[in-house]
């Protein structure tokens, strides 16, 4: 059965931004491995993994919202529509095997935070989470030395500098669990 990936990333990021460029070339990289996406339906990093996807004829699920007066990206293959933030994550939590976190402002982080919590609390199954950026780098690195203070798992994020790194973790991860 495939995998599907979910990723969290900005809404800003415009064809030729970096950050942009590097989704577009993580989407295309995990539909050539055979996984499916799951992102937020939108523009910036969500339209960018998607259409990197969508080139290399990937499955793309766009999990948006009825109450934003913005069109979803034209590279989704299904989309979720959802009633409200909440019910958003919880279904782009839900669909996920793994996550991917890309750059973002606060709501990629609440995107994160959700997703840990879950998985630290026993909530959800662990599943692989993987970061990228010198960002999330940081705020994992704090939360870690926090986490190892409470005695708690600190082993649950995993930090990549690139597309292959990315991949690779998935496949060591996803291959190696019952998920």
């Amino acid at each position: 059965m495939q995998k599907t990936i979910t990723i969290f990333g900005s809404a800003v990021p415009k064809a030729g931004d970096e950050q942009y460029e590097f989704a577009y070339q993580l989407g295309k990289k995990l539909a050539e491995n055979n996984y499916a996406i799951c992102n937020g339906g939108y523009a910036g990093i969500m339209e960018a993994v998607s259409k990197g996807a969508y080139d290399s004829g990937g499955m793309i699920y766009g999990i948006t919202l009825d109450n934003w007066n913005s069109n979803p990206n034209d590279f989704i293959t299904i989309e979720i529509r959802t009633k409200n933030l909440f019910e958003r994550i919880s279904k782009l939590i839900e669909l996920g095997d793994a996550y991917i976190v890309l750059q973002g402002g606060t709501g990629t982080l609440l995107e994160l935070a959700a997703v840990w919590e879950l998985i630290n609390k026993n909530l959800i199954k662990d599943k692989p989470v993987i970061c990228h950026s010198d960002l999330w780098r940081q705020i994992v690195n704090l939360m870690n030395e926090q986490l190892k203070v409470e005695n708690k798992r600190y082993d649950l994020i995993d930090k990549a500098d690139s597309v292959d790194e990315i991949i690779s973790i998935l496949k060591n991860k996803l291959n190696s669990s019952h998920i």
